[in-house]
């Protein structure tokens, strides 16, 4: 093992606050937060966050998964010693970010897990404090985590210092308002790299399209790529997509603002607000109507919701979150009257097939 990797596992706790003072600082001389919107309630959101997983929930974990691992399988403590340094690290940092691909991916596809993932979603500006916002309860859940003291049990806890390391540089320059990739999109003659790098890992501009309201501008991603540290999950499962371009808006498309304590400690603090997907009466209704909606559109690109969630009909609200449902992004060329499904059983939707007819016959 090389001396430098031994610093690193030796230091890795005090690397990855190194990390967070790091982008902390470079906004801050950048000017970023002179800019910043962020409210009492943001910022109370992702401190308290941030605290807690990293203080808390993080030690806590790791303990209780090392304790259990020694319970359920006393003979595999250091099993990984014998094995070389490499195949370690990459068997650790592969299967960590795969499963937090499906963790993430799976907040955004079950209505409950979306809950405590949604806070996430409604900054609506980046900076490194969003990579930590969640409701604390999220974090308990992320399978990654439980991963974490799995390997360090097997013995390959250097390998889970060294991912972690490089794993926090990559997540918070995802989110934060340096954003790195820019130097190389400007630059053609540096875009080869740029090509080779991002799909492999995370860039800025990769996941800030992840935290745009909606598709319809053509960057944004908010149902796809979902990747941590590489995008290789995206690619394979056909989730992501590359724009080299960052969103001019960020945050969901209906934020009713529930508040600090409701973002972080849903579902045992509730949203005073009916409206709101974290209050105590919120109840998802099916909007779907049995005839088209005969509409005059003009010219350009429209977000047709799909889920039959929506409460602006036949158009995407964001109430898709937290199903498998995504709206679908269509373009009319001219303006005149345009018949849209709402019946959702169309075939070629977004336009009425006059399907609803018969779905009408049979009730």
């Amino acid at each position: 093992m090389s001396s430098f990797i031994q610093f690193l596992t030796d230091h890795a706790v005090l690397l990855v606050f190194g990390i967070i003072l790091f982008f902390s600082a470079t906004e801050v001389i950048g000017g970023y937060y002179s800019k910043s919107k962020r409210s009492k309630d943001d910022l109370l959101i992702e401190s308290i966050n941030t605290f807690v997983l990293l203080l808390i929930t993080k030690p806590v974990i790791l303990f209780v998964a090392m304790w259990l691992m020694s319970v359920l399988f006393p003979t595999g403590r250091n099993i990984l010693a014998g094995y070389p340094f490499i195949l370690q690290f990459a068997l650790f940092v592969l299967v960590e970010d795969f499963m937090q691909y499906w963790y993430h991916r799976s907040a955004h596809e079950y209505k409950w897990l979306w809950k405590l993932h949604r806070a996430h979603h409604a900054a609506e500006e980046m900076g490194l404090l969003v990579s930590y916002r969640q409701s604390v309860w999220y974090y308990f859940l992320m399978p990654n985590i439980y991963w974490l003291g799995i390997y360090t049990y097997l013995g390959g806890g250097v390998s889970v210092a060294l991912g972690l390391v490089l794993k926090q540089i990559i997540v918070i320059s995802s989110h934060s308002l340096v954003t790195w990739d820019s130097f190389f999109h400007k630059r053609p003659g540096l875009m080869p790299v740029m090509r080779v790098l991002e799909r492999i890992f995370i860039t800025p501009s990769f996941h800030h399209a992840h935290h745009a309201p909606s598709k319809i501008d053509g960057i944004g991603n908010p149902d796809g790529n979902f990747g941590n540290m590489f995008s290789i999950w995206d690619q394979i499962f056909g989730t992501g997509i590359f724009t080299h371009q960052f969103p001019k808006a960020y945050g969901l498309e209906v934020n009713w603002k529930e508040g600090w304590a409701a973002n972080t400690f849903w579902p045992i603090v509730k949203s005073a607000n009916p409206q709101s997907e974290l209050s105590r009466d919120y109840v998802l209704e099916d909007t779907t109507k049995g005839e088209p909606a005969a509409l005059v559109l003009k010219a350009g690109d429209y977000l047709y919701c799909q889920c039959g969630f929506s409460k602006t009909q036949p158009f995407c609200d964001g109430s898709h979150h937290g199903t498998k449902y995504q709206p679908l992004k269509f373009s009319v060329p001219k303006e005149r009257v345009y018949k849209l499904c709402q019946c959702k059983l169309c075939e070629k939707g977004p336009f009425c097939d006059n399907s609803h007819i018969s779905k009408l016959q049979k009730l």
